[in-house]
């Protein structure tokens, strides 16, 4: 029992540190070419966080567990955008550019109704529909590659002054995400441990270490983005790292796996509209008024109690 407590609080010391280096390298990045936190968060970073989630849905693809796979993809989403997005916006809320915000938007609104059409029609994913997917995946990071260039500053242009050198803050997102990745599996593996000896039931360990170790790489990411007061950062994470849950994960899942993935009836009455109704909450009255507010954060609370009462409930 000593052991696993030891590995626990190491896991914890790696979840903290790792997030501190993770965002003092995305930062420096954004700075250092002129390019606006958001879309740095929306693909360098979200890559990074997303990691966890790739390897929880291929895994259980390859095993015959595809319901694990989808679920896993949605269930992310909704916990992005209801739980982790809350915590920002209710804590630091702030202005944004609509312009920026634009593309990520659009690809998750595209994305997620291609699901439920998916979805309501078929009930099940299929390789070609991973396919599609996955073409989806590439469009994005080709157009929002070259919306960075066109914002990052020329040469001797508007790039603001940050210490220290281009591969030194490569490294500081590199280790950042490694020591994210390790805190993350000691912290849930240990956590499990643990709550087993004291007797916790399984059930409750499945809806909290395990559901939350999957998305503790956008918690800690976006925590830190917080203290550090790089709220667009946080934001731009946890719409990048939605966006490759719908046109990443489930993709590769349905590709490594030797059958179709099926769409359970509670997901389609139950995810999907929580999914669409969170990514509404969270953008559309920011794309209008140019800033979020505290409200918004509120809402996406209530809005996830209400989820998980009515997933426990089914």
């Amino acid at each position: 029992m000593v052991i696993p407590v030891i590995l626990f609080c190491i896991g914890l010391v790696c979840l903290i540190k790792g997030g501190d280096w993770f965002v003092d390298g995305a930062v420096n990045i954004a700075h250092r070419f002129g390019v606006p936190e958001l879309l740095v968060g929306a693909t360098v970073v979200s890559i990074g966080t997303t990691l966890p989630e790739v390897m929880v849905s291929a895994t259980s693809a390859l095993e015959g567990h595809g319901e694990i796979a989808y679920g896993n993809a949605i269930g992310s989403v909704i916990c992005n955008a209801a739980l982790i997005a809350a915590v920002t916006i209710a804590v630091r809320p702030g202005k944004l550019d609509p312009k920026t915000l634009r593309l990520p938007v659009f690809f998750f609104f595209a994305a997620a109704v291609f699901y439920a059409a998916i979805a309501y029609t078929t009930g099940y994913f299929s390789r070609l529909t991973g396919v599609i997917l996955l073409a989806g995946f590439a469009v994005y990071m080709a157009v929002t590659i070259l919306q960075i260039k066109r914002a990052s500053a020329p040469a001797g242009g508007g790039g603001q002054a940050v210490e220290g050198s281009l591969p030194k803050d490569l490294g500081l997102l590199a280790v950042g995400a490694a020591l994210i990745a390790l805190g993350a599996k000691l912290l849930v593996d240990n956590g499990i441990i643990i709550a087993q000896a004291l007797g916790v039931p399984e059930s409750v360990i499945a809806l909290t270490f395990i559901a939350l170790g999957t998305s503790l790489p956008e918690l800690v990411t976006t925590v830190t983005a917080i203290a550090k007061r790089q709220s667009a950062l946080s934001i731009g994470n946890i719409l990048g790292a939605n966006i490759l849950d719908l046109t990443l994960i489930l993709p590769m899942s349905a590709l490594v796996s030797g059958e179709a993935l099926p769409i359970a009836p509670v997901s389609s009455a139950v995810d999907l509209p929580a999914c669409l109704l969170v990514g509404c909450i969270a953008v559309i009255p920011a794309m209008v008024s140019a800033r979020f507010q505290r409200w918004q954060g509120a809402a996406l609370l209530a809005v996830y109690g209400g989820y998980l009462f009515l997933t426990c409930r089914a």
